[in-house]
């Protein structure tokens, strides 16, 4: 489907943009008019970028299920329209952490997060087509799998690594974003709302600031030759505004160019596997599941 005129005026709503790629993409996007809708934890930093872009606040950690969904109601209260939905938070842990949700922090945010929004916010989208939604992924993608058989995270943050603990974690669900962007791009066939995902090259963002020793040592010297925040932007605010992007889906891009993932990352029937489990983790039912785990954890300290 063809007709996308740019952001100017188009509702936008992204999360992660207190600081880093978001930042800077959230920054260029008001320049080009959008209407910002900037979801975040933080409140004093979110109304300190509202009040400087002219954008919209909703407060929401979206390592809860239940604040994404209320993020997600109060989206749908507020606009009759939802022009792009950007996914970029993200978070990078050295140590395994669980949520309120008893879910592993990484996987929570990195990945059940744009998966819940995306869907409840899925028919307002298809409501204001042509919609576009877009998350950031990692080349880090490529080093990974998805640990059908170990989801809360216990084998990755085993894992050593040069680039430090948690980077294994990392890596999977930079994987599951690309594995989702490209079954939701199969399911959004005909509807006119788009769903890709890009890779910002290395960035000094920030994200790897809880890094210690020899790992953060690493992080320094990579620093060096690191883009900076505005240049890992690029591509996404490319994706969001450019008409040169109408009509495809289900890519993956880097440096304003569709390149293929990994072969992991290309795997339809582990995708479809994935959006499966997805919807599990993030259902009614597995609340009542995961908070009986929870007590049964509990009793066991």
């Amino acid at each position: 489907m063809s007709g996308w005129t740019g952001v100017a005026r188009k509702r936008v709503v992204v999360t992660g943009a207190t600081s880093g790629i978001g930042l800077a993409a959230a920054e260029e996007l008001a320049m080009r008019g959008a209407r910002l809708t900037i979801v975040a934890r933080d409140h004093s930093k979110a109304r300190s970028l509202a009040n400087r872009l002219d954008a919209d606040v909703v407060i929401a950690d979206l390592a809860s299920k239940n604040a994404v969904r209320r993020a997600a109601d109060e989206i749908l209260a507020r606009y009759s329209k939802v022009d792009v939905l950007i996914n970029n938070a993200g978070v990078y842990l050295t140590a395994r952490q669980l949520t309120s949700d008893w879910i592993e922090t990484t996987w929570a945010v990195n990945h059940l997060a744009p998966f819940l929004l995306t869907n409840l916010l899925l028919e307002q989208l298809k409501g204001s087509a042509p919609a576009r939604i877009i998350t950031t992924a990692s080349d880090a993608h490529a080093r990974a799998t998805i640990p059908f058989d170990d989801l809360d995270g216990t084998s990755a943050y085993a894992v050593r690594s040069l680039a430090g603990p948690g980077f294994a974690r990392y890596a999977e669900t930079k994987l599951a974003n690309v594995l989702f962007t490209s079954e939701l791009g199969r399911r959004l066939e005909g509807t006119g709302v788009t769903a890709n995902c890009f890779h910002p090259g290395l960035v000094a963002s920030g994200i790897t600031r809880d890094l210690k020793g020899a790992a953060r040592m690493t992080v320094r010297v990579m620093n060096a030759f690191s883009r900076s925040p505005k240049q890992g932007a690029e591509t996404l605010v490319w994706l969001v505004d450019s008409p040169d992007v109408d009509g495809v889906s289900g890519g993956y891009f880097a440096n304003k160019k569709r390149v293929e993932p990994a072969a992991a990352g290309r795997d339809i029937d582990i995708a479809r596997r994935l959006w499966e489990v997805s919807v599990e983790q993030t259902g009614p039912s597995s609340d009542r599941l995961q908070e009986a785990v929870g007590r049964h954890v509990a009793t066991l300290r």
